[in-house]
C-alpha cells in the first residue's frame, strides 16, 4: 500500500517511514524539494492527480512551535504553516475521492489550553490562548477531505520524548549537569509519549478503520512536571534542587513559557485504550530506562 507522508524529515517522519517501509508499504515524502510531490507541484496540479493511487496520506509538516520566540511574525509562520498546508493537502484529497481512503492530520494537545486539574480526554472543549487556537484552525482545515467522505483523524500529541531531538535532550541536559529542577511551581501537569509509542498509535489507527477524529497520543501515565523532574534526577543519580521559577521563564520566553512550559493538561489517551492500544511504554520510569 502506498502512503505518502509531509514532514517526513522530521522527528516523528522520519522514524515513522522506516517502520512503515519494514511492514512493506511505499513510502513516498510530501516536502518543499528533494522530494517524491513538493507542495508547489501540489498547488499546481488543478485536478488533484498528483495523489492518484495513493490511499493514505500523513501529514506532519509544520513550523516548529518553540524554534524561537513567539514574536507576531513567528506566530503567524507557525500558523500558515500549518493551517493553509493542511487545506491544500486536503482539498487536493478530496478531489482524489474514492482512491484517497484516509487522512492522517498533526494536531496538538495545545487544543486544550491550560486545565488544572481537570481530566482531559478527546471530547473535552477547547481552552483558549494561541496554541488552542492555531489547534482549532489546524483540525478545522481538514473539513474539505471529511465532506468529501475520506476517514480524517486528528493527532493531538503531546511531548513527544526521544533520543534523536525533540524536547527530551534540552530537558534531561540540565539533571546531567546536576542543575536541574521543576519549572515554576512544578503542578503543572505534563503529558508526555514516547516516539515509539506515537510510530506504533500511528500504525494501529491505520489498521483500525473504525478510528476517526481527534484522537489524543499521549501515554495514561501524565505526570507532575515536579514528579517528571524527580524522575530524570532519580534516574541519572543527580539533585532536583534548583526549580526554574516562574518570572525567569517569563522573562526570558515569553508567551511561549506560559503555554508551553508552565500551562497544565492532564490528557487522557481514551480513544486508543478503548480500541485495544497497548502502550509499550505507559510510565516514565520505563521511557527513562529506554532513553538514558
Amino acid at each position: 500500500m502506498r502512503i505518502l507522508i509531509s514532514g517526513f524529515n522530521g522527528l516523528i517522519g522520519n522514524s515513522l517511514r522506516q517502520s512503515l517501509q519494514k511492514n512493506s508499504y511505499e513510502v513516498l515524502s510530501l516536502g518543499r524539494k528533494n522530494s517524491d510531490l513538493t507542495w508547489k507541484e501540489l498547488d499546481h496540479d488543478i485536478s488533484g492527480s498528483r495523489l492518484k493511487g495513493i490511499p493514505i496520506i500523513i501529514h506532519l509538516a509544520g513550523e516548529k512551535i518553540a524554534a524561537h520566540r513567539w514574536s507576531p511574525a513567528q506566530k503567524e509562520k507557525i500558523r500558515s504553516s500549518r493551517i493553509e498546508l493542511t487545506k491544500l493537502l486536503c482539498e487536493k484529497s478530496a478531489q482524489n475521492v474514492p482512491c484517497t481512503s484516509l487522512f492522517i492530520s498533526a494536531s496538538a494537545i495545545g487544543f486544550y489550553g491550560n486545565r488544572g486539574e481537570e481530566r482531559l480526554t478527546e471530547e473535552s472543549p477547547p481552552g483558549e490562548g494561541f496554541l488552542s487556537r492555531i489547534c482549532q484552525e489546524w483540525e478545522a482545515a481538514t473539513k474539505p477531505a471529511l465532506d468529501s467522505g475520506i476517514r480524517v483523524v486528528q493527532l493531538r500529541m503531546g511531548m513527544v520524548l526521544s533520543k534523536q531531538g525533540g524536547a527530551f535532550p534540552k530537558m534531561v541536559a540540565p539533571f546531567r549537569w546536576g542543575i536541574g529542577g521543576c519549572l515554576g511551581g512544578g503542578r503543572q501537569f505534563v503529558s508526555w509519549i514516547m516516539l515509539e509509542d506515537v510510530v506504533r498509535a500511528i500504525e494501529f489507527i491505520i489498521n483500525h478503520a473504525a478510528i476517526s477524529g481527534p484522537v489524543n497520543l499521549v501515554s495514561p501515565l501524565p505526570l507532575r512536571n515536579s514528579e517528571m523532574s524527580h524522575c530524570m534526577a532519580k534516574r541519572l543519580h543527580r539533585p532536583a534542587l534548583l526549580p526554574t521559577p516562574s518570572f525567569m521563564l517569563r522573562l526570558f520566553l515569553g508567551e511561549m513559557a506560559e503555554e508551553l512550559l508552565l500551562a497544565s493538561a492532564r490528557v487522557h489517551p481514551a480513544k486508543l485504550l478503548q480500541a485495544g492500544f497497548e502502550f509499550k511504554f505507559p510510565r516514565l520510569e520505563e521511557a527513562l530506562n529506554h532513553l538514558i
